[in-house]
């Protein structure tokens, strides 16, 4: 997927589907956070979910729908780091290419045990900033 330097395959299964027979919108939410999740573990290098924060905002536009037996490519990359937080772009494609839909999610990075906002890592500033560079400069 152009511009996006990961990339993960999400199948659409029955469970996914709404009484249209199509991926009911709520499902996104799912598949977009599994997407996340897996750039965190290969990209950030993040494993414990107590160290992924929490989301602050998520918003998807629907663009076509996607139908059992599809195996969508959910493009995932890094818009934005701030002082707390990362902004998430994701663009899910249909096998065939078409756009199914565009999302964006701001992901706060959390301290549990105190229950607060926290600083994004230097570290993790470091990976993202190395992998986005890269996709950068093949596009």
């Amino acid at each position: 997927m152009e511009g996006f330097g990961f990339v993960r395959s999400q199948p659409v299964e029955f469970r996914d589907l709404d009484g249209l027979g199509h991926v009911n919108n709520a499902v996104y939410g799912s598949y977009l956070e599994s997407a996340k999740v897996d750039y965190f573990r290969e990209i950030v290098g993040v494993t414990d979910l107590q160290e992924l924060g929490i989301v602050a905002d998520l918003k998807i536009t629907f663009r076509s729908p996607a139908f059992l037996g599809e195996t969508l490519a959910i493009g995932t990359r890094i818009g934005q780091v701030g002082t707390k937080s990362l902004q998430f772009e994701f663009e899910f494609r249909g096998p065939d290419g078409r756009l199914v839909a565009e999302a964006t999610s701001v992901h706060v990075a959390f301290d549990y045990e105190l229950r607060q906002t926290t600083t994004v890592p230097d570290e993790w500033r470091t990976r993202i900033g190395a992998h986005e560079s890269r996709t950068l400069a093949r596009a």
